[in-house]
């Protein structure tokens, strides 16, 4: 049950709630309250379980703390003080652990030194951080004295609950905190501590205050299941929704470098591009620039050192490949307003505060609403400054995107979060977990598990056959060397605790972070090696994708191990940049906000009626604008269609390399895109028995086919599909396509890690990934055997499907498709048309091959303009002229 409160509480009504001392402190510190604090105050003094979201800034941190604070000092002054912990705090940041413990220090011994100039002796009121960096012996010190505030992550969480002795000393928990909870709510690492919370409360035996702080969250109340469980009723436990989110202001806007992003030279484009970010870094004190991908950080930084003379005192990169030492030196240099200007990927996007960024730059597009608002409020330290954002694009693609991106943003609309459910391989972890602390009933675990959000719906079968499989019931997997962490007696319905070495194999292998490292490439057929490429990006291909290595093309074969096997290529143009698997995916909603856009424009365009007033209203420049307006009325004039939110354009046309594309303008991002692909490549493949080649993008995708099957495809083939789709089990249709990918190979390793089917760490030996990954491919045919469902190969298949790409909303689509909501047609053109320019050519979009495709990219629009007969200066007129 999910409350809102009705107004905020008075000053006084919040500051009254608090001890005196912990009050006079607070007066003594601060003007007024901040707009969380004048609901959290009082609503924790009361003992409500609440859900704060607030921006950075906004002083969340204290309205959660400061009444608990004083509830310790209430203890400590009337001598009740004990040696436990009363309040567990859990961030998914191991910097931001210690931020806290810095941060809470100060009003702690402030408050105290206040008691004892009274001349009242109390106790202190200990705060500690517990965690995978925390040395043994600090932990044996929390032993003996326990804190009272007890910092933690997810992971440290589950491993406490499994330590007898410091498990007596969370016992009595009244509170926990989970801070960054939009990080935590939409990945493995959630679900994770999902279960730990159940886990929690059944060894306190009552419910605890649960808090929960997040900057950007929609929807809330999916937010507050999360945060809340369900209790043994059915019932979602009681939280207040706190939502101070837009109290804040922003100053948004989209940027385009220069006037005209097609044949403006290069150098000019980005020489523009650095000199923005260098005005930018002039005017305010502390610069923040995100990129989207690490080795884009490293070139903006050597950049701007080379082009303004900049030094390593004045700028610095900021990523998740850096050593941490050079992270906390980069976050300390931030915090004291010693740097001009910091460059990240995304490792500063959330978590410690960093006061002095007064304004925040973005290069190209952040791919959601929220994301752009968690980037952009990292700006405006104060809660009273206003959060300065700005987003240059390099493409007019990016341009449409950003500037909906920041329309929807000032709407104060954000992008909905996705929750994974029923994860096979976190629940294995859990069980045996659960099995080390005592023996359990089937159904009474089976009623904590379905207590937490993500497993509410769990069936009982699956769980009977994941204690099967934890309990060692396999012979086949036995005679592999993977034993029972269980035991478990089916008739009497009972499992527990197995062998002296299951408490050891669960602290050496327990969470979901998998293992990953670079995979060696070796060309085909001499094996010789020829560089590295990271795992997740070998994920992501399929035989005879196209990528750049080196500067050079190569067409990969297969892998065996951490070994990628490539063939060589000759003008042949990549299918997959090597960045992709870097690169966030453009949210869902956003992308069906961009259609919306399309559609108005559209019927405008139908009408021969002026579209200039739906770009005024959106946040960008004048060259965006006009960039803009340039790009719909080609499009237009070129086809006479604008594919958008009710027509999927399906674009029957050859590049300048002669490859035969059907492309899918599908503007529905990436994930929900990499289903789709796939499911119209495999029919076709089926259809014709050939290979079908695939370019997925947020636009759209792209089938790459041979001459038989373009000259084949027409609009009674292309209805012939849709119906064979629709009448398709779609993901039987999938999972056998699956069945040999690098994706299935790779995913599947990860879940066996994380459900102890494959061990990451023996008796302490680490084992290498290369053995953990060849270890499962064996492992998986021997699984298929017993049992094509077994529960590490279903969920690996769910993760892929729903986690990887978005089935559940391709078959949205498909459903609107076939009711009609959304239209198809197919076009024919002799060149490709304006929207599809930056699809075909997305696997140049890399730094070795930037060039190339940008004069692909000048061709294609020559192409199109000389096909209309015009030339850039008739397309001018044309703007002018409001398009009459």
């Amino acid at each position: 049950m999910f409350r809102y409160p009705l107004g905020k509480y008075s000053k006084e009504d919040n500051l009254s709630s608090l001890n005196p001392y912990v009050r006079k402190w607070f007066e003594n510190k601060f003007d007024d309250l901040t707009p969380p604090q004048y609901y959290s105050f009082k609503l924790l003094s009361e003992d409500k379980s609440i859900l704060i979201t607030a921006p950075t800034g906004s002083g969340k941190t204290l309205s959660a703390f400061l009444v608990i604070i004083s509830k310790l000092f209430d203890k400590a002054l009337k001598n009740e003080l004990k040696d436990e912990v009363y309040c567990i705090y859990v961030s998914p940041l191991k910097a931001l652990n210690n931020d806290i413990k810095k941060n809470l220090s100060e009003p702690l011994s402030e408050i105290k030194a206040m008691i004892e100039k009274d001349g009242i002796q109390i106790p202190e009121i200990r705060v500690a951080v517990r965690s995978g960096d925390v040395p043994p012996t600090e932990k044996q010190k929390q032993l003996k004295k326990p804190p009272h505030i007890l910092v933690t992550t997810p992971e440290s969480l589950a491993i406490i609950l499994n330590s007898p002795k410091f498990a007596e000393k969370i016992k009595n928990v009244k509170y926990v905190i989970i801070d960054e909870i939009h990080e935590l709510a939409n990945n493995k690492r959630g679900v994770h501590l999902a279960l730990s919370l159940e886990r929690l409360r059944e060894l306190v035996g009552r419910d605890f205050i649960r808090i929960g702080l997040g900057a950007t969250l929609h929807p809330l109340e999916e937010a507050a299941k999360f945060l809340m469980g369900i209790d043994d009723e059915g019932n979602f436990r009681e939280c207040w929704i706190v939502d101070v989110s837009w109290e804040k202001q922003y100053d948004l806007l989209v940027m385009s470098p220069v006037e005209d992003l097609i044949y403006t030279p290069d150098d000019k484009i980005e020489n523009r591009m650095y000199e923005i970010l260098h005005e930018m870094i002039e005017k305010y004190p502390t610069l923040l620039i995100f990129t989207n991908t690490r080795s884009g950080t490293e070139r903006v930084v050597f950049n701007l050192k080379k082009k303004f003379k900049y030094t390593d005192e004045d700028i610095a990169a900021h990523h998740g490949s850096l050593s941490r030492i050079i992270r906390l030196d980069v976050e300390e240099r931030l915090k004291q307003g010693l740097l001009k200007a910091v460059v990240s990927s995304t490792s500063l996007e959330l978590g410690i505060d960093i006061g002095y960024i007064k304004a925040v730059v973005q290069l190209g597009s952040p791919k959601s609403i929220t994301r752009a608002i968690q980037r952009i409020g990292r700006s405006g330290h104060k809660f009273q400054d206003v959060s300065i954002g700005r987003i240059i694009v390099m493409n007019r693609d990016d341009l449409v995107e950003c500037a909906v991106m920041l329309h929807y943003a000032k709407k104060r609309l954000l992008d909905r979060f996705y929750m994974p459910r029923n994860c096979l391989d976190v629940l294995a972890q859990h069980i045996v977990g659960m099995a080390i602390n005592k023996k359990w009933n089937v159904d009474e675990a089976l009623r904590v598990i379905r207590r937490a959000y993500p497993y509410k719906d769990l069936e009982k079968e699956t769980f009977i056959k994941l204690l099967k499989y934890l309990a060692g019931h396999y012979v086949e997997l036995n005679a592999r060397k993977v034993y029972g962490k269980i035991w478990f007696d089916e008739a009497d319905g009972m499992f527990g605790k197995r062998g002296r070495y299951v408490r050891t194999i669960y602290f050496l292998n327990l969470g979901t972070i998998p293992d990953e490292v670079s995979v060696d490439v070796f060309l085909l057929p001499e094996k010789k090696w020829i560089g590295n490429i990271e795992e997740e990006f070998l994920m992501r291909l399929k035989r005879g994708d196209v990528f750049v290595l080196g500067g050079r093309t190569y067409r990969f074969s297969h892998s065996k191990g951490m070994r990628c096997y490539v063939e060589r290529t000759e003008n042949e143009a990549p299918t997959i940049p090597p960045w992709f698997s870097e690169q966030l995916p453009l949210n869902f909603d956003l992308a069906m906000r961009i259609g919306d856009l399309r559609l108005k424009i559209f019927e405008r365009l139908k009408k021969n009626e002026d579209f200039g007033d739906l770009i005024d209203e959106l946040p960008v420049d004048e060259h965006s604008k006009k960039a803009m307006k340039a790009y719909f009325l080609e499009q237009y004039l070129y086809v006479r269609r604008i594919p958008n939110s009710k027509l999927l354009l399906i674009e029957k046309t050859t590049d300048l390399e002669g490859r035969h594309h059907i492309i899918f303008h599908a503007l529905y991002g990436r994930r929900t895109n990499d289903a789709l692909a796939r499911i119209f490549a495999i029919a076709l493949s089926k259809k014709f028995e050939v290979d079908i080649g695939t370019m997925v993008h947020d636009n759209g995708f792209s089938l790459i086919v041979p001459q038989k099957v373009f000259i084949a495809f027409k609009e009674s083939l292309v209805r012939e599909l849709f119906n064979e789709i629709f009448e398709a089990n779609l993901e039987n249709f999938l999972r056998e396509n699956l069945e040999t990918t690098e994706l299935m190979k790779r995913k599947f390793r990860h879940n066996s890690t994380r459900s102890f089917l494959v061990l990451r760490n023996y008796k302490g030996y680490k084992i290498s990934v290369n053995k953990q990954q060849l270890n499962s491919q064996i492992l998986l045919e021997a699984c298929k055997k017993i049992d094509p469902n077994f529960p590490v190969i279903e969920e690996t298949f769910r993760e892929i499907l729903e986690d990887i790409m978005d089935l559940p909303r391709a078959k949205e689509i498909l459903e609107m498709i076939k009711k009609g909501h959304i239209k198809y047609e197919l076009i024919t053109t002799k060149i490709p048309s304006p929207f599809s320019h930056t699809l075909i050519t997305f696997g140049e979009a890399d730094v070795i091959l930037m060039k190339d495709r940008r004069k692909k990219l000048k061709e294609l629009h020559s192409a199109i303009l000389k096909k209309l007969k015009m030339n850039q200066e008739d397309l001018e007129k044309l703007l002018l002229a409001k398009i009459s």
